[in-house]
């Protein structure tokens, strides 16, 4: 019944941002709103280096991470619902500028909050959790879908409305989740703040793994902001819809991923999940050089499989390697450098390299994209030099 319940709030909270996040650069160059593509996505990662590690010190020491989950869920989908009526009536971008910055701050620990409850009930977190993170993975699958070819909102304020209705019965489904109640005990304002999570970065490898963590989000968060604009570009008119092509090659990995955390050491997983990043964006480079799109097709499939290699595997490492009071702020501050520090200063950067690299006739995403496949290719060489490990026959340790 757990499982059930936990994969149901799963499906919807993937079906959130799988309305919204892969059609709102064409959404808003539909509203010639082109020039302010790159602030947009700087707005979400911004908020998000304030609220996952406070929600997951909450979640810790004083209130339950469910109820926790459920209030904040049903707020932000009140907010981004009025965040898209504001862009829908044509309002100052101001305007949905900051609607949607609240979204994010409300909405910004739900993912960790999510995993916190799930990791404590499953009983094999291990091999259950990657199945019932499957259900985000096919709700954001069936989002895109619904976008292109229901709503046909590629371009239009409505997959927001969607999504802010997605949102909402989420946050009241959210009520049959297992109670989890803070595990941790609150003794100074750095506590309730959730900065004792950055007690983690004093061992080396739990260091290694956030640096590069955020810096692999940088060069990531180009996959969101202009592998949709780049298939419209080779015409594409359903690029919504095209991008659920990486949470099908996303199902078949969570499928796996389960096994091969079993039996693969996580360095492994995390250096190949790495290196087929840095090939992905090749085939999108080439894909636009040469103009045939299944080459970005392809390196789009290739992404289900080296996010969920990387950021599942990292959730569960997470879970293994901390104490039981820490954990909520220690999926904070994953959600803090993967989806606040790195997607900010890649927005920026991937907003530049935009801008430099192309031209008005299309010319360019080669160099774009590779230039974002050698940062990638640089993460994975540090993470082989500096990462050690736990060794094949070593129990997970708590950081003390």
């Amino acid at each position: 019944m757990r499982f059930g319940w936990l994969w149901v709030v799963f499906f919807l909270q993937g079906m959130t941002p799988g309305f919204w996040l892969p059609a709102l650069t064409n959404i808003l160059e539909a509203k010639g709103l082109s020039g302010w593509v790159s602030l947009v996505f700087t707005v979400p990662p911004l908020c998000a280096l304030i609220s996952p590690l406070v929600g997951g010190a909450l979640a810790d020491q004083r209130i339950s991470a469910n109820r926790l989950f459920v209030w904040t869920s049903l707020v932000s989908a009140v907010v981004l619902w009025l965040a898209f009526a504001t862009l829908d009536a044509g309002w100052n971008p101001w305007w949905f500028i900051a609607l949607l910055g609240a979204y994010s701050l409300f909405s910004g620990p739900s993912w960790g909050l999510l995993t916190t409850i799930a990791l404590t009930h499953l009983t094999h977190g291990e091999r259950q959790f990657p199945l019932v993170r499957l259900g985000a993975t096919v709700g954001w699958m069936l989002a895109g879908v619904l976008t292109s070819y229901v709503l046909h909102a590629d371009t239009s304020p409505v997959a927001g409305y969607a999504s802010a209705g997605t949102r909402f019965l989420g946050g009241v489904l959210g009520f049959m989740l297992p109670n989890t109640p803070p595990l941790g005990l609150a003794t100074s304002w750095h506590s309730r703040l959730g900065f004792d999570a950055f007690r983690l970065l004093k061992q080396r490898d739990h260091c290694v793994f956030f640096v590069v963590t955020a810096l692999f989000s940088i060069p990531l968060t180009a996959f969101y902001m202009y592998a949709p604009e780049l298939l419209r570009f080779l015409g594409d008119a359903h690029s919504t819809a095209t991008m659920t092509i990486a949470q099908i090659s996303e199902v078949v990995a969570m499928l796996l991923v389960g096994w091969v955390m079993m039996h693969v050491r996580v360095k492994v997983v995390l250096s190949w999940a790495l290196g087929l990043s840095a090939l992905r964006f090749l085939m999108s480079g080439y894909a636009g050089a040469s103009g045939l799109i299944d080459w970005h097709i392809a390196g789009i499939a290739l992404h289900g499989m080296c996010y969920t290699f990387y950021f599942i595997t990292a959730q569960v490492f997470l879970d293994r390697r901390v104490e039981p009071g820490l954990k909520g702020q220690a999926q904070g501050l994953l959600s803090l450098v993967s989806s606040g520090l790195g997607p900010l200063v890649g927005a920026l950067v991937c907003g530049w390299l935009r801008v430099h690299c192309v031209g008005a006739d299309g010319r360019g995403w080669m160099l774009f994209w590779g230039i974002l496949a050698g940062m990638i290719a640089c993460c994975l060489v540090i993470f082989a030099f500096f990462y050690r490990g736990l060794g094949k026959r070593q129990p997970a340790v708590f950081t003390s």
